[in-house]
Parts: C-alpha cells; structure tokens; sequence
C-alpha cells in the first residue's frame, strides 16, 4: 500500500505525536508499505526510506515550537507522481487542508482518493489555558466539518472516540497507541543519570515527569506533590513555551530541569526514576505512560482524557483527580519497596502487551476498510433539479474554484 501523510508535527519537533508518526512509519516499511510525508520545512528530507516533502512555514505565535504550512499547487505533481492509494491527515490545520482536498468527501475529493483523517490533540482543551475558551463555541463545527469529510476518522483512545461521535463527527475507529519495549525496559537505569536527574542527590527519591514543558501539560500541580515530601526532587524531562514559567514557578525547590532527552538517553531516564508523575488532564493517549510502564516504573496520573485506559487503578499503577489522592499514592509507594516493585512488574506486563507493530496492525485494518470503502464515482445531477440541489452545487463549484487557485 501506498501511503501519501500529511502532518504540521514532525521532525526535528519532539512529542507524542511525532513518536507515534514516526514509528508508524517504522512499522510500515518493515511490512513493505510505502509512505510519502508532507511536513513543514526546518529538517530532514528522509525518514527510514520515506521521502519528506518539506513545506515552507512559519511558527505559530502562541505555540513558536509548532510551525504551520499552507499548501502548494506543487503537491499536486507530487502526488500523481507517487501515485498513492490513500491519504491520511494528522490533525489537520493549514497543511492538512491539501489533504481533505485531493481525498475524501462523497467521491474521493480532487483526486479520487480515500482520506484517512486522525485525531490527536484535544484542541478544545488547549483552549482554556491559552486564554481562548471563547473560541470553544466554533471550534468544534470547524472540526466536525473538517473531520466529516474523511472516510474514517481515528481516536487514539476510547475516550477520544466516543469524545469526536459526541460532537457529531462521524465514522470513527480506534487507532491505539503503542510502545518499544525493547528500548524502554527495567534494567536500563544508571547512576549517572539518577544523579544528573537528581540534580547530584541520587539518594533521594526521585519523581520524574517527561513531556512538553506547555501550559496545558499542568506541571503547576505537581508543585504541592513534591512539598508534601521534603526529601524527594523532581525531574522535568522535556521542554517548550512554558520553560520560563515553570523555572520561576518552582524557583528553589529541588526540581532538576533536564531539556530533551531522547531515544536510549530517555529509556535510561525512565529506568532511573522511582515514580513516574503525569498531571496533565488533557491527553488523548499518553503515549510516555505507556513508556513508563514498560520501563518497570510507578505511574501516578491524573483521571482525565485517554490515560484511564492505560492504568488499572491500584493493580498497574495509580490516578487521581485531586492532589491530595496524588500525595497519598506516592507515599504509599515510597514507603513500601515492595509495592513499588509489584505495580511496576504489573505496568511492564500491561506495556508489553501493546507493541507498534500490533498498533500498526491496526491502523492498517483502518486503511483497507477506507479503501473499499470510499466512493469515487462521479456525482451524477438529478433528472429536475430542486433550487436546494442547484444552490449547494453552485456553492460547491465556488469553493472548489477557489481552492483550484491555490491547489490546481
């Protein structure tokens, strides 16, 4: 099969989805698949044997680490080049637009094709902590009209799923998360990271949180946790828009700001860890959750979005709505070595179970049923048309002239 991905997250950016892109993409090629990326400019042209079709972009203002592209009409060459069977859009802005354009919609969009449109950021949450909860009200028909063009939407979660069919978004599927647990497993810890984690006091308990350092993370609520044990200190592994406020935020407490880590460096930092805290209550997934656990490390986190679904509350790590819960989880877990042990030998055996390769499975389930089922016949006019008939396809014909002028 031959996949055309349009994506505004991708390398060189770090986060979940970039992970869940990427290994996709892994996974893909492994099973002989072939994929063609559309992203936005600033990095490489190759990942793992799939082409990257940069994209001339700019940074989003209120998030500078996110760079937006519009489309080009050279996509079109592109793609009748590389002849796909399917597109598929992640989360779709500016960039995506190409995508719901050339695919999808009654009969197949300006090239014939199945659209494939995935759903990761809960971008209405986003709202309320970037002082835009105004804009909650029209968020969702732009999403509802932008998703309802595919021929299946995915949510990465449960939640997610029955969270988009909610708000009227139709033909949804579950496209699961997944995780390499040959790179994150107990055993890779080390003292030398403890010690860099723990900013040179590896003795002491160590809570670590890996993520984007943004505000809809709520990193703030980890600060009560962390006073609630004078002898513990935090790791933050990651960063973003929020770096600033979180340093002044947590200005003199024992909080180690340790920056992007990556690959076995982040495997290492997991396995170095005693717990694993997540405060974030807008997660479609969790996908360093799943990481956590498959490192063999407690996980505490916030009852929200995707990540009830990953934890067994008590049996494969804990949740918690108010702080207060957070507190009385974490010391139940430092004061008992053996409870620690037995939660973590739980998550790993929870985390093992879902590998990238039975995800992609999945995911590729979802791309056969688009595939058939997709209509791509001409749009035949009745015999007498009503006024309504006559009025949406010269609305129709309008927006698809003005589209054309950008994306001939």
């Amino acid at each position: 099969m031959r996949v055309a991905l349009f994506t505004e997250t991708f390398l060189p950016k770090i986060d979940g989805i970039v992970t869940t892109l990427c290994e996709t993409i892994r996974q893909l090629h492994k099973l002989g698949h072939k994929v063609l990326i559309f992203a936005p400019d600033g990095g490489l042209d190759d990942f793992e044997g799939a082409r990257i079709v940069r994209m001339k972009s700019r940074a989003f203002p209120l998030y500078p680490e996110l760079r937006l592209s519009l489309p080009h009409a050279s996509m079109r060459a592109t793609l009748c080049e590389f002849q796909p069977d399917l597109l598929h859009v992640a989360d779709p802005a500016l960039l995506g637009i190409a995508g719901l354009y050339y695919g999808g919609g009654d009969h197949g969009g300006a090239l014939h094709l199945p659209l494939v449109v995935s759903y990761h950021t809960d971008l209405p949450a986003y709202l309320h902590y970037y002082k835009l909860r105004f804009m909650e009200p029209v968020t969702w028909p732009i999403l509802r009209a932008r998703h309802n063009r595919a021929t299946i939407n995915l949510g990465t979660s449960v939640a997610i799923v029955e969270q988009l069919r909610r708000h009227g978004v139709k033909r949804v599927a579950l496209w699961p998360g997944g995780v390499d647990t040959e790179r994150f497993r107990p055993g890779r810890g080390s003292p030398e990271m403890r010690a860099r984690l723990t900013g040179g006091h590896p003795e002491s308990p160590l809570l670590t949180y890996v993520g984007r350092l943004s505000a809809e993370k709520s990193i703030e609520r980890l600060k009560p946790i962390l006073e609630a044990f004078p002898g513990a200190r935090l790791a933050l592994v990651g960063d973003g828009p929020h770096h600033k406020a979180l340093r002044e935020h947590f200005a003199g407490m024992p909080v180690t700001m340790a920056g992007f880590l990556r690959g076995d460096e982040l495997a290492t930092a997991f396995a170095s860890s005693d717990i694993f805290v997540m405060p974030s209550r807008t997660e479609t997934l969790g996908l360093v959750i799943l990481e956590a656990m498959s490192s063999g490390v407690p996980v505490v986190a916030a009852r929200a979005g995707g990540i009830p679904e990953l934890i067994e509350d008590g049996v494969t790590g804990y949740l918690f709505d108010e702080e207060t819960e957070a507190i009385a989880a974490i010391q139940n877990l430092l004061m008992s070595q053996e409870t620690r042990s037995a939660i973590g030998i739980a998550g790993r055996q929870w985390a093992s179970e879902h590998s990238w390769a039975a995800a992609t499975q999945e995911l590729i389930k979802c791309y056969q049923a688009a595939c058939e089922g997709q209509n791509v016949s001409d749009d035949p006019a009745p015999e007498h048309p009503s006024l309504r008939f006559r009025a949406r396809r010269a609305a129709r014909r309008t927006t698809l002239f003005a589209i054309r002028k950008l994306l001939p």
